[in-house]
């Protein structure tokens, strides 16, 4: 549904992205995902037309952003960082006003705005001006200008900055709801937007794309440890210097509050699990569990983007 390749674009000396590629498949959420700066504004800026990369190829449902830039229009809606309302006018004619630019049937405009109104949760405020509601009900109508024309392809920029966290709810269950409908390209800097919506993620640092997996594999390539959670029957004798001694293992240390549960660090392709269970045999070791686990997002998002930290709420 969405295809970029290599996709490049400078602004005079400095390069905002270099050489971007990925696939986004129908029905997919993916996260874009990075730090401030990284890139993601100008991708989807580029996706939906809005500026011309320097080199590069992006495709929307099958049409080049650059050769049928009206075709690509009719089918994607696009929320912006600052979602583009006149405050002025009243919700329902605003979403009408937009139906109509954006080529609805004059017919089919009622039925247009009533089913975005409905969508987004907007009906009881349908007839207020935008500039009276609340920062999250204008979110909404970002939104709902965005699925007016009902476009197969959704590029929303940071839909939740700025929320207070029962607004951001509303608009992840809305965002959520989309999944199998509309191809969502979320581009954001939360990493629990991510978690919480994304079938997919893409990490875009310095403009090129650092990660590109599902939530669950996108951590297994990066060499930092193999980790495991090593839990043994409740009185068992101390073991933690067995655990040390094993091939591999840089570090066991003992969890709090759990005398019995132990997070094993080994070097990577030491197949820490397999020896743990391997050696709890051997010498009849009261073992209760042995749980990998894999680097969390933010780990990973930290260790790709260089960052100290990250805005992680």
């Amino acid at each position: 549904m969405i295809e970029v390749q290599d996709l490049r674009k400078n602004f005079g000396e400095r390069m905002a992205l270099d050489g971007i590629s990925f696939r986004v498949e129908k029905g997919e959420i993916l996260g874009f995902l990075g730090p401030n700066g990284a890139g993601k504004t100008t991708t989807m800026r580029i996706l939906t037309g809005f500026m011309p990369p320097t080199s590069g190829k992006a495709m929307v449902a099958g049409f080049d952003v650059m050769l049928r830039p009206r075709e690509v229009k009719k089918r994607i809606g696009y929320l912006p960082e600052h979602p583009p309302l006149y405050k002025e006018m009243t919700v329902q004619s605003y979403l009408g006003f937009v139906a109509r630019i954006k080529g609805v049937a004059g017919r089919q405009i009622r039925s247009s705005v009533g089913s975005a109104l409905e969508r987004c949760g907007l009906l009881e405020v349908a007839g207020r001006l935008i500039q009276n509601l609340s920062k999250g009900y204008q979110q909404r109508v970002g939104i709902a200008q965005a699925i007016v024309h009902s476009p197969e392809v959704m590029v929303l920029d940071e839909p939740t900055v700025g929320l207070d966290p029962r607004q951001i709810l509303k608009i992840r269950n809305l965002i959520r709801s989309f999944r199998g409908e509309k191809t969502v390209i979320l581009s954001t800097h939360i990493i629990p937007e991510v978690e919480k919506l994304c079938d997919r993620v893409a990490i875009i640092n310095e403009g090129r794309i650092a990660a590109l997996d599902d939530r669950a594999r996108i951590g297994s390539t990066l060499e930092i440890v193999e980790r495991v959670s090593v839990q043994f029957a409740p009185l068992a004798q101390p073991l933690k210097g067995r655990l040390e001694l094993l091939e591999g293992v840089r570090s066991v240390i003992q969890e709090d509050g759990a005398p019995n549960r132990f997070l094993v660090e080994a070097q990577v392709g030491s197949e820490i699990s397999r020896r743990i269970f391997e050696r709890a045999m051997e010498e009849r070791w009261p073992l209760a569990e042995v749980t990998p686990l894999r680097p969390t997002l933010e780990e990973v998002f930290l260790k790709l983007t260089g960052e100290e930290r990250g805005v992680l709420s």
